[in-house]
């Protein structure tokens, strides 16, 4: 299949004003100038569209408060113990939540979901397509649309994870107890991997007993799987940091709220942020501060940001008009498309997949023949794994 007569925006590459995009077995193939489009009997033609590559929001909870359905669907946040790294997003997420529909309509293509933050370690988030659930004699298998379980492990500070479980008398109900939780339950995971390793270079030295907890934390303190911080607050992102120094975190700061009175430094360290929710009001104390303004002050510093939506806080459908909220305040355009599509995919280690229009990359395409950021926005046509979907 090919599309062709498309204004073809890659996003790691320079804009293609008339040009086309081939697909092969639901991936690019190729893309160029029209004049060098080979033939193929299936075409679309975009008439002069704009197609950009499939949107990713790099933090949301879809599926896991599924709309309109209250206790029943509400799967975010357990309250059994405070921090529990084994818990697993992809067991909980329903997919055939409608509101995966209304976010594949509206572009985006690609999400992280999972835990949400009422725990001081909350569990292992998933990076999943939005399409792919529903078909007939094959429905619901989230097994099939997963590209990376897990992309995360979920960790969050400040208000939330001291609000929670007071009721039940468990801890925390103060900033420095949520650190120490943290602390501690990485400092234990240090332990038994070192445990583990003795046991496995000395025959002598026994195995230490399986912990499904501390099984799940291996890949964070070897480095291999990030964190993202659930940090609204300056001390709050503070702390992230600090956890991370200690313990050789790969870390990322999800909502960011206070993120650009730190901008420099967190540039000067490579932090990235995923900002947002953006499109919201100031609900809670940590909040006060909230302005579109945070995603451009962040990207003048050097900071790696992603634009995300925090669904349900803010329904998925509009992730593109967050983006055109921090344009209007002074994030350049290409910068935020960027930041619904190559720097997501970046931060969370699946730009091999997504983020851009790159040959080999999953043929998640979508377009528009208006500008994309704006309210009146709406696809034209959507592509997913190469074949149009709306």
């Amino acid at each position: 299949m090919r599309i062709i007569n498309a204004h073809v925006y890659p996003m790691d590459a320079p804009e293609i004003e008339n040009g086309y995009v081939s697909i092969r077995d639901g991936r690019i193939a190729a893309l160029g100038d029209m004049p060098q489009c080979p033939e193929d009997p299936e075409t679309f033609d975009a008439q002069g569209g704009g197609l950009y590559p499939g949107f990713v929001d790099a933090h949301t909870h879809l599926g896991m408060w599924e709309d309109g359905l209250g206790f029943e669907g509400d799967d975010g946040n357990e309250d059994t113990d405070p921090c529990m790294p084994q818990l697993r997003g992809v067991d909980a997420v329903n997919p055939l939540d409608r509101c995966f529909r209304e976010a594949l309509e509206a572009g985006v293509t690609t999400v992280v979901t999972g835990p949400g933050s009422a725990n001081p370690i909350g569990g292992q988030l998933c990076a999943m397509k939005t399409y792919g659930c529903a078909e007939d004699g094959n429905a619901g298998c989230i097994d099939d649309v997963l590209v990376a379980a897990p992309v995360a492990m979920k960790m969050a500070l400040g208000e939330n994870p001291k609000s929670s479980y007071h009721e039940k008398n468990q801890t925390p109900v103060t900033r420095m107890a949520t650190a120490s939780l943290i602390r501690e339950q990485l400092a234990r995971a240090r332990r038994y991997d070192q445990d583990k390793r003795r046991a496995a270079e000395d025959d002598e030295v026994d195995e230490p007993e399986y912990d499904s907890s501390l099984e799940a934390l291996l890949p964070v303190i070897r480095g291999e799987l990030p964190v993202h911080f659930h940090a609204h607050r300056l001390d709050d992102i503070y702390t992230a940091r600090r956890l991370a120094r200690e313990f050789d975190l790969n870390m990322v700061i999800v909502h960011g709220t206070e993120a650009h009175r730190a901008a420099k430094r967190l540039g000067d360290e490579r932090i990235p942020v995923l900002c947002g929710p953006l499109l919201c009001d100031r609900s809670k104390p940590e909040l006060r501060e909230l302005t579109p303004a945070t995603p451009a002050r962040l990207r003048e510093a050097g900071v790696e940001i992603a634009i995300i939506t925090d669904h349900p806080v803010i329904p998925e459908q509009y992730l593109p008009l967050c983006a055109g909220l921090a344009v209007r305040e002074g994030l350049p355009y290409d910068e935020a498309l960027k930041a619904i599509t190559l720097y997501p995919a970046r931060i969370l280690g699946i730009a091999d997949r997504v983020g851009s229009l790159t040959p080999g990359k999953d043929a998640d395409l979508v377009l528009f023949r208006e500008d994309p950021l704006t309210v009146a926005a709406r696809p034209a046509a959507v592509f997913a794994a190469g074949r149009r979907v709306r």
